[in-house]
């Protein structure tokens, strides 16, 4: 992934950080997170290996009173993360009382203190609709009434070079009146789409050891992008299921799913995406949090931790840390970074202007 040079970086706050996908893309675009805050120890612990230059804070920020973190901030042109998004999840009840809906307040009550120049509030499509759009126009009129002037795209993972076709809802705010422009997708044609076999086709079948070498060359330009600088894979073990399972994987075709089984065993999962196999030619479906639910397009299992951050665009270089199921948990809540390196691109080209027109105005 590029890193942004001869430029100045552009520092920045990550609110739920998580593991660091949305700061991972923003570095490769020239902004420096320098405090990311998160109440998982797991996802920090993998914060601060990939991001060694920022500072973690352990802290709720659905918390009654954010007085701890706010006396810590510290100035930022950036404030930026994704609330967590159960509460308005098409996958979750979506419940428009469930009070994790609320904890956007906490990422609000830090954008109210710092008045960063510009902020970016990442999460599930879905929201957009969710109670008839109450729930997005309440959070608008909040952040209106500190002065942002905002915009909100839907945004496709796939168009942005990531092998996933992953939708998520960003809504930007600036001070400026000048109207932030999104970043047009590079690969938005289905011909253009990185596809599961050229994301995972040098990954092996079975379980590796951390940081064993490559087996073979890149195989295409997405997997040589992915191992620029690494020197070996991590986070490839692989999950044993049961002898039924394997079976039943097995019976399902490269991009198929529960339709082509067995009418007697169709039945055998109770959820729709059930016993669906990537597509070799296509981009994966939204990568889920390993609830073994989809599976590899070629092996009879559930993709490793690696093979997942490679379709969710995480570089080799970048390790997973915590138990297995923690690692699933870590990659699955993540903003892509190829696609959060797009948005971090056309934000950072809007501050820059920015700073160029108050000079030019002195």
């Amino acid at each position: 992934m590029s890193k942004a040079a001869n430029l100045s970086p552009i520092e920045a706050i990550d609110l739920f950080s998580g593991c660091g996908g949305l700061s991972y893309g923003f570095e490769s675009a020239g902004i420096e997170t320098k405090l990311a805050v998160d109440n998982w120890p797991d996802a920090l612990g993998t914060f601060a290996r990939n991001h060694p230059k920022s500072r973690t804070a352990l802290f709720d920020l659905g918390a009654k009173t954010l007085e701890p973190l706010i006396s810590s901030l510290q100035d930022s042109q950036i404030v930026f993360g994704g609330p967590p998004c159960q509460g308005f999840s098409i996958s979750g009840k979506r419940d428009p009382n469930d009070p994790r809906n609320l904890l956007y307040r906490g990422f609000y009550e830090v954008v109210a203190e710092v008045r960063p120049k510009l902020f970016v509030m990442e999460n599930v499509p879905n929201l957009a609709s969710m109670d008839g759009g109450r729930l997005i126009q309440e959070i608008e009129n909040d952040f209106s009434s500190l002065g942002y002037n905002l915009t909100r795209k839907i945004l496709l993972a796939s168009d942005y070079g990531v092998p996933q076709n992953r939708r998520r809802l960003f809504l930007i705010g600036t001070l400026s009146e000048r109207i932030f422009e999104f970043p047009q997708g590079t690969t938005i044609l289905p011909e253009e789409k990185v596809t599961c076999r050229e994301a995972l086709s040098d990954l092996p079948e079975n379980t590796i050891e951390d940081d064993s070498p490559y087996s073979t060359d890149p195989l295409s330009s997405y997997q040589k992008l992915m191992r620029l600088d690494s020197k070996g894979i991590f986070n490839h073990m692989i999950t044993q299921h049961s002898e039924q399972t394997t079976r039943i994987i097995s019976l399902v075709p490269d991009g198929g799913n529960y339709k082509n089984l067995p009418t007697e065993l169709q039945s055998t999962r109770k959820v729709n995406i059930a016993w669906t196999r990537y597509s070799s030619t296509k981009p994966s479906l939204t990568i889920d949090t390993g609830h073994r639910h989809h599976f590899h397009y070629s092996y009879n299992r559930i993709p490793t931790v690696r093979e997942s951050a490679r379709l969710q665009s995480f570089p080799d270089t970048f390790i997973f840390e915590g138990s297995k199921t923690s690692q699933y948990k870590q990659v699955g809540n993540a903003v892509p970074p190829l696609m959060a390196q797009a948005i971090g691109e056309s934000i950072s080209k809007y501050l820059r202007a920015e700073i160029r027109n108050i000079k030019n105005a002195v």
